[in-house]
């Protein structure tokens, strides 16, 4: 039996523990990191795991600070941005509520295979020095006591191995190895199942329907590298393209609304589709030969405890938390607590007092998940309504890339003295945030809502355009102040415009959220 010492054992090579590998060389070039992965490499494209699209946040954090562009732009789908069709029930979708952009907006986000890229990662893991061992199964670890080192025990091809670690880093998945052992896992309230499939051939949405006006709205005419959502109410059903050339489909569903059992296996998820999403469910009919893989999760959503400790552990991924497929964050997050993490460990690397640190990001850790939940929790039964979740849509987007993505592309998730000089102008836009989500709900409540042929165009609202295209401006610091003041302003004013267009459905929800209010936000394209 060996026994090796390393600064870092990382106990999962997925993406988030390949991606926090890379980081952790980036920043330290010294430092000796072992990766551990229980699947062998190259694992298959297409049908390997969930969680193929990418928002911004994610995007940025594989292009700048990976340095990962060239890969993603040769092996990737650069996508089109999020689309949503309101066509429960409807064959006709070119005669549905579509809301998307007309034209692909500045900063990029991807569709990723993760087979591909996660190949990829592994292969550049090793060209960048870094120790990873695929095929390698953790049989068991101990946590150092007193600032210890910690052990970790784990089988490969040559036998059975010990290894000691200063930082032993959990990337192991909904295996979730230090979340289970020490009892972390947290009920987060938000109760969802999900089902998804691959399929050997490209789902073309733009072909669904020869209706030459509806097939020219978007500018290329590629709908397809869309993040398609066909909603409904209780649910979603997504079509993501794959560089491979295969397709992403799934289902994700309000526990209580659409249970699980209806969807099972893929002749009860296609009769399902048939039902609620017809013209989905004839194009996959269609393919069905195609058929890569199947699977399903049930209630995906959870929290944990605890992230990053003192004693120098420390969860990300799935290992820690997971949120919600809606809106693609899987991949933001990964890169929110590697950034911690790679900040814990220069801390630890500089000799200072480890735990202010530990309890301060893993405390803003757990306010950016917990203020980006409200987004999915109890919102599931609105999603079919077209004039609600439009709205929606519009501000989730707004504030994210007017708070959270200020944050990571000006490089502050760490910076404690700018985080606690913001932290009025954060505290407002988080409590601004859950009264527009509490908001949709009563509009709801009071609006069907009905899905009639039109384009909702975000590309129209010349301020949403322009919150997109300005996210990588290099600011300074009285810049990056200024920035995050003027966004939490610009939030209260969209705020202000969905409270009277919701009061047009029932006046009770006529309250401004702040100084005047101003005219409905879609007024313009409606």
């Amino acid at each position: 039996m060996s026994r090796t010492e390393h600064e870092a054992v990382i106990l999962g090579g997925g993406l988030a523990g390949l991606c926090l590998a890379l980081q952790l060389r980036g920043e330290f070039p010294d430092m000796d990191i072992l990766v551990l992965e229980r699947n062998r490499h190259p694992l298959p494209v297409a049908a390997h795991k969930v969680g193929e699209s990418t928002v911004e946040i994610g995007a940025h954090y594989f292009d700048h600070t990976l340095g990962l562009r060239e890969h993603l732009d040769a092996a990737h789908i650069r996508k089109f941005g999020l689309r949503y069709f309101f066509s429960e029930g409807r064959d006709d979708i070119q005669n549905t509520t579509e809301l998307g952009v007309s034209r692909v907006l500045p900063i990029p986000s991807y569709q990723l295979d993760r087979g591909i890229f996660e190949n990829f990662l592994g292969e550049e893991a090793r060209r960048r020095g870094i120790d990873f061992r695929d095929g390698a199964t953790v049989r068991g670890f101990s946590l150092g006591e007193h600032g210890g080192a910690h052990e970790v025990r784990f089988t490969d091809d040559k036998g059975e191995h010990t290894v000691a670690a200063r930082w032993l880093l959990d990337a192991s998945g909904r295996a979730g190895l230090l979340r289970h052992r020490l009892q972390l896992t947290v009920d987060n309230g938000h109760h969802a199942n999900a089902v998804w499939f691959r399929m050997d051939t490209r789902l073309d949405i733009g072909r669904w329907s020869d209706d030459a006006e509806w097939g020219t709205r978007c500018t290329p005419a590629e709908r397809w590298r869309s993040t398609n959502h066909l909603m409904g109410a209780g649910y979603w059903a997504w079509l993501i393209p794959l560089g491979s050339g295969a397709h992403s489909v799934g289902i994700v569903c309000d526990a209580a609304m659409h249970p699980l059992d209806g969807m099972r296996d893929f002749e009860h998820a296609l009769r399902w589709l048939q039902e609620k999403q017809p013209a989905m469910g004839r194009a996959i009919a269609a393919e069905r030969d195609r058929l890569l893989d199947f699977r399903f999760l049930r209630d995906y959503s959870f929290s944990s405890s605890r992230l990053f400790s003192a004693d120098r552990w420390a969860l990300t991924g799935e290992a820690g938390s997971f949120l919600d497929p809606f809106y693609s964050p899987g991949s933001d997050f990964i890169a929110i607590s590697n950034t911690y993490i790679t900040g814990l460990i220069g801390h630890d690397r500089a000799g200072h007092n480890l735990a202010p640190y530990a309890h301060f990001y893993e405390k803003l850790y757990l306010s950016f998940y917990d203020s980006t939940l409200t987004l999915f929790r109890k919102q599931y039964p609105l999603f079919g309504n077209p004039e609600v979740l439009s709205a929606k849509v519009i501000w989730d987007y707004a504030y994210y890339w007017g708070v959270l993505c200020q944050l990571v592309f000006q490089q502050r998730l760490t910076d404690l003295a700018f985080l606690g000089e913001m932290r009025a102008e954060l505290e407002q836009a988080q409590a601004l945030n859950s009264r527009m989500q509490s908001l949709f709900r009563h509009w709801h409540a009071a609006a069907g809502g009905h899905s009639r042929r039109e384009m909702l165009d975000q590309c129209a609202l010349a301020w949403f355009g322009e919150l997109n295209a300005t996210l990588h401006d290099p600011l300074d610091e009285a810049g990056v102040r200024a920035r995050l003041r003027h966004n939490v302003r610009m939030l209260d004013g969209v705020a202000d415009a969905l409270v009277l267009q919701a009061s047009a459905s029932d006046p009770r929800l006529h309250a401004p959220m702040s100084g005047q209010p101003r005219p409905p936000l879609f007024a313009a394209i409606a």
